[in-house]
């Protein structure tokens, strides 16, 4: 028997609701929603972050992300979505089982997410952005 509680629900062992299933992934509600639509969407097999996936899994997870956006924005009209996913503790994950957040917005000042970042462009001037560009693109195996 499984820790992880995505997988007790792959597995059927606790409840879920369901927004969409196949053989590869499954969406559904979050319990704790930011919005009102808030969907989590999982790979079947478990997969701790985005580091661990092959391509194969990756398509088969991504290729069911547009359904789901499309059918939270017929049902609400939202007036944008965030898709989120958080890898690793420093990023705020909390359940190790990859999982990509469905946000839809409707107010972003009271809707109850937000965003925050500070942009670093003095640190980076485009002579240090094609040299990290080289090196990320060094490390893409083909």
């Amino acid at each position: 028997m499984t820790e992880c509680i995505f997988c007790k629900m792959v597995e059927g062992e606790i409840p879920a609701a369901k927004v969409y299933e196949d053989e590869h992934v499954l969406a559904f509600m979050d319990i704790m929603p930011t919005t009102k639509g808030h969907v989590l969407l999982i790979p079947k097999v478990h997969r701790e972050n985005i580091y661990e996936f092959s391509e194969d899994e990756a398509a088969q997870l991504f290729s069911a992300a547009p359904k789901i956006a499309r059918a939270l924005k017929a049902e609400f009209e939202p007036a944008g979505m965030n898709l989120l996913n958080n890898t690793g503790a420093a990023a705020s994950q909390s359940v190790y089982h990859f999982h990509l957040h469905f946000i839809p917005r409707y107010d972003r000042q009271t809707d109850g997410f937000g965003l925050h970042w500070e942009t670093k462009e003095d640190e980076f001037p485009k002579e240090k952005l094609q040299e990290i560009a080289a090196a990320i693109g060094a490390q893409i195996k083909n």
